[in-house]
């Protein structure tokens, strides 16, 4: 609402919407509050162009995000989602610590390990180190401070590999990634995409694996539960939320308050994955704003006026140069708290950050200012009043629409792991709607490329193959008489179909196509 008020007095040349794939509820990362994006039309000139920027998004998102900001017209500026110098390979294999050890060993050049948690994030990172390979972890509970020379060690080649969980992505200028590896498989094609693309953008030869095991699929079976809780665990953590804001019945609306989850479920006993998905469905529906841990700038407010500021300088020359330096670094501080950098003002200043600090408590202690320290925190914001729990409505069609997109989108992902005939990169690219031809690169076509097959012959053959077996259950040496096709063709395939467990062999050789 405030950018909307000002918005018409600014001189406007475009709009960009980023990420903009969260506006549609058919994306991956749908977030309500983009929904208001398109409002921005009604507060500034009709000639203000809109500009709507994303990685990741299927045409059926396009179309929706084209929709949802109302564009005038249909308008798409595609370039192609094809990385010809990216290997996509799976690696079906139970003992991921070993494997990645091994793999690591052998790779040569910095990446990037994908974990789903904090806690493995550190766990594979110490398992790293601890067999010679240079590592580091990083995740959004890290110190800013901290996080950023993690991310810098790692940029200029001091670390080799970062084990880190999905908020390392934004930002990172790194160009000579040579690998990057999911240690979980992801929820979604988008997810996993748009994360192994951070592999070779300087157009060197790259790969990016996925680690997948039969613990995955179950695991990912648990996750639905816990990302879609019942309607009335939702309800339940309202009224909890609502007590532990001390928010009363009627009242609350455009309240603010900060928010320390591990406090709130550790007061209420409440499972935190849960919890935390119940926010994002009440946020969903409208009824708060659930903002995570974001850094809130320290803020300064001048209580006192120019003259009794200035009869204080007078009298304590000790502040008179730390107050020039601020009111000459910010302005309209005697009107309303503005927020201020200690760190840019030590750096100006030559002066140590704690002793700017101590400068702002004492001029604070002095009634001279109100200084309010940063943070990082959590917010909560009611956009409705607290209502009871009976008029808690949380939409049925909503909450199946949601868990049915998040069911397709995962399915898909699984399905991109499980398989091992299709050509990794053509999968990929004809989920964002790109025809393309067969990589070569990938881990099925490496194994495709060793039966010495054309991709059309082998799939004419395993077509047939399947056909046969079908009808009836045949030996290999009356199988490859049933074909069309010549025998030392026939025989790589079936062998292939056998490796791959395609197709079964009983006690007395018979083949039959296992479903």
């Amino acid at each position: 609402r405030i950018f909307q008020a000002k918005a018409g007095k600014l001189n406007l040349s475009l709009v960009a919407i980023d990420e903009a794939h969260c506006i549609s509820q058919w994306g991956y990362d749908f977030r309500p509050s983009y929904l208001k994006i398109a409002s921005l039309r009604d507060h500034i000139s009709e000639k203000v162009p809109f500009l709507a920027l994303t990685a990741s998004a299927t045409p059926q998102v396009i179309e929706d995000i084209m929709s949802k900001l109302a564009f005038r017209g249909k308008n798409v500026l595609r370039t192609s989602f094809d990385r010809k110098n990216i290997s996509y390979l799976v690696r079906k294999v139970e003992d991921k610590g070993t494997y990645l050890i091994k793999t690591l060993q052998k790779a040569k050049g910095s990446g990037i390990v994908y974990v789903r948690s904090r806690k493995r994030c550190k766990e594979v990172a110490e398992l790293l180190v601890a067999n010679g390979i240079s590592a580091d972890f990083y995740h959004a509970g890290l110190p800013d401070e901290l996080r950023d020379k993690k991310q810098g060690s790692w940029t200029v080649g001091e670390t080799r590999v970062i084990v880190a969980t999905n908020a390392f992505g934004m930002g990172i200028d790194k160009s000579e990634v040579r690998f990057v590896i999911h240690w979980d498989i992801p929820d979604s094609v988008e997810n996993y995409f748009q994360e192994s693309g951070r592999a070779g953008r300087d157009n060197k030869p790259s790969f990016a694996v996925l680690l997948y095991s039969k613990a995955d699929k179950s695991r990912l079976t648990d996750t639905i539960r816990k990302k879609f809780p019942p309607v009335e665990k939702i309800k339940d953590t309202y009224e909890a939320l609502c007590n532990f804001l001390q928010v009363p019945l009627g009242s609350g609306k455009d309240n603010v308050f900060d928010f320390n989850m591990s406090d709130f479920v550790s007061k209420y006993r409440l499972p935190v994955i849960e919890t935390y998905n119940s926010l994002q469905f009440l946020q969903r529906e409208g009824y708060l704003e659930f903002t995570e841990e974001i850094n809130n700038p320290s803020r300064v407010h001048f209580i006192v006026s120019r003259d009794d500021l200035y009869k204080f300088q007078v009298a304590n020359e000790s502040f008179d140069g730390f107050i020039k330096l601020i009111l000459r670094s910010y302005t309209g501080m005697f009107t309303e708290f503005v927020p201020i950098n200690e760190e840019a003002l030590s750096r100006k200043s030559a002066a140590a950050r704690d002793t700017i600090y101590q400068y702002l408590v004492k001029l604070s202690s002095h009634n001279i200012i109100r200084y309010i320290p940063g943070k990082k925190t959590a917010l909560v914001i009611f956009t409705e009043e607290r209502l009871v729990r009976k008029a808690l409505m949380i939409s049925p069609g909503n909450y199946l629409h949601v868990k049915e997109k998040y069911e397709i989108r995962l399915d898909k992902m699984i399905e991109y792991a499980d398989s091992d005939n299709h050509c990794r990169s053509v999968y990929l690219l004809d989920y964002f709607g790109e025809e393309s031809d067969r990589c070569g690169i990938c881990d099925v076509c490496r194994e495709r490329n060793e039966l010495d097959l054309s991709k059309y012959e082998f799939d004419l053959i395993l077509e047939e193959i399947k056909s046969f077996l079908g009808k009836s259950s045949p030996d290999a040496e009356e199988l490859v008489k049933l074909t069309d096709y010549p025998e030392e063709k026939v025989i790589k395939v079936i062998r292939w179909l056998l490796d791959h467990n395609k197709i079964v062999q009983d006690i007395d050789h018979k083949l039959t196509w296992k479903s």
